[in-house]
């Protein structure tokens, strides 16, 4: 009797461990130095559902960064999904040039619809392509106008847009870009940025005096600047840090004044994550561009897009030098499965979220990691907006031996965190309920004393 039960637990041990060889054997991961990966193997993944992820062997764990900030609405939501069956029963992809459907007719005008101010669509895949788009698509719009002065771009210090060369180019965050400084483009940053904790912080509401010396330094460049991109509010992979509503305000009246366009790369920031259906509305601006991706489709498919306005749209409109015409394609440009998961997610969002719920949690999300802060007395600058929460592990404990040990034992305990360097941070589902935050409070909290009090 006992030999048949061990069986089972064995078969399973056996299996997982095939696929863990099978997995080291062929594959690289993203963003993963792989020799770690021989003694710390992937985790197999049987199913999702909500916020949570759980493995063939049973173990299941909070999803507490939205698998890398993309699933909005959770794991394996059941309108989305039957949009998606709904939509490949008809038909999955056709291209995009010279045909339409009505799917992504929808879909484009309720996304004009959502953001007042702008006039057409451009769709891409991954979120990269849509920076590279909006990229491309300011400096082509001088051209056509016969202005070649303005061909430079600026961006924030500390920001991040992506891993393809042009967005990369317009990187400031951590290593991502330096060993291959070589294939980029010239792209200063601004530096001083007026950076807040949270929305009660006097610098939210006037960085008047910050603002003075950012100002002087846009005054050098604004003659050659094409642009300036941004993540509105909250920069990602610069360590989760927020910065002054009153500083993008600010900014976007600048470069109104300077004829100088505002591109917001509202990818992490957009569709609710920062408490308001996108970052810039927290300063109530319009950007110039606007690049959605991730949570667009609650992450199901690669799928994102660039809003315009009208005014750069014209630049283009009934040009026949083929210099003129913006001649960007991607394979996949508005593919019918992504446009149909956008469409729903955005009916959801609009319609049918509970956003008195939803501000309710977040307070609760961010009141969960002081809570941690306060007991583990190993964290630090505790900061957080709508479903984001972040904090900094002292200086003096840190290490990156003791940081992997971390993300083991909170994985052992039921949550998948990636901390970006010293900072730690949850940005899970926007469906998130208390119990879940609960759960990840206690994994957190458990995990940090581990590592950094032993």
């Amino acid at each position: 009797m006992r030999k048949t039960l061990r069986q089972p637990k064995n078969l399973m041990r056996l299996t997982i461990h095939i696929l863990q060889k099978q997995d080291l054997d062929y594959r690289w991961h993203p963003c993963t130095q792989m020799k770690s990966l021989e003694s710390h193997p992937p985790f197999i993944v049987k199913s999702a559902r909500g916020s949570y992820i759980e493995g063939i062997s049973g173990h299941r764990v909070i999803d507490g960064i939205s698998s890398w900030w993309c699933k909005s609405l959770g794991h394996n939501h059941p309108r989305l999904k039957s949009a998606l069956l709904k939509q490949a029963h008809q038909f999955e992809h056709v291209i995009s040039a010279s045909t339409t459907h009505q799917t992504i007719s929808n879909l484009s005008e309720l996304l004009v619809n959502f953001v007042p101010g702008m006039g057409k669509v451009f769709y891409a895949s991954e979120g990269a392509s849509a920076v590279e788009i909006a990229l491309k698509m300011s400096l082509h719009s001088r051209l056509n106008q016969g202005d070649k002065t303005k061909n430079k771009f600026l961006s924030l210090a500390n920001g991040y847009h992506g891993e393809t060369c042009g967005a990369l180019s317009v990187s400031h965050a951590g290593n991502f870009r330096k060993v291959y400084r070589s294939l980029l483009f010239e792209c200063l940053p601004i530096e001083g940025i007026p950076y807040v904790n949270m929305q009660n912080d006097n610098l939210w509401q006037d960085c008047s005096g910050q603002w003075r010396a950012i100002q002087d330094f846009l005054q050098i460049h604004h003659h050659t600047i094409t642009a300036i991109i941004l993540e509105p509010i909250v920069q990602g992979a610069g360590n989760m840090r927020i910065y002054s509503q009153d500083f993008l305000r600010r900014l976007r009246v600048w470069t109104k004044k300077h004829d100088i366009h505002l591109i917001a790369d509202e990818i992490m920031t957009g569709m609710g994550r920062t408490g308001k259906m996108f970052g810039c509305e927290h300063a109530t601006i319009t950007p110039d561009f606007m690049c959605l991706g991730k949570g667009l489709t609650s992450g199901w498919l690669p799928f994102s897009a660039v809003l315009t306005t009208t005014e750069i749209y014209n630049c283009f409109y009934d040009k026949t030098d083929s210099d003129e015409i913006f001649y960007h394609s991607h394979t996949h440009s508005g593919n019918a499965l992504g446009a149909a998961l956008a469409l729903e997610t955005l009916k959801i969002m609009k319609d049918d979220f509970d956003w008195d719920g939803f501000t309710e949690r977040t307070t609760y999300l961010l009141n969960s990691f002081q809570d941690i802060a306060d007991e583990t007395k190993v964290l630090s600058n505790v900061r957080g907006i709508g479903m984001i929460a972040a904090a900094d592990v002292h200086q003096d404990v840190y290490s990156l031996e003791r940081m992997n040990e971390m993300i083991r034992i909170v994985f052992q305990n039921g949550a998948l965190l990636r901390p970006l360097g010293r900072t730690v941070y949850w940005l899970p589902p926007l469906t998130i309920e208390k119990k879940t935050i609960d759960e990840l409070k206690d994994a957190t909290g458990k995990a940090l004393l581990y590592a950094f009090k032993k």
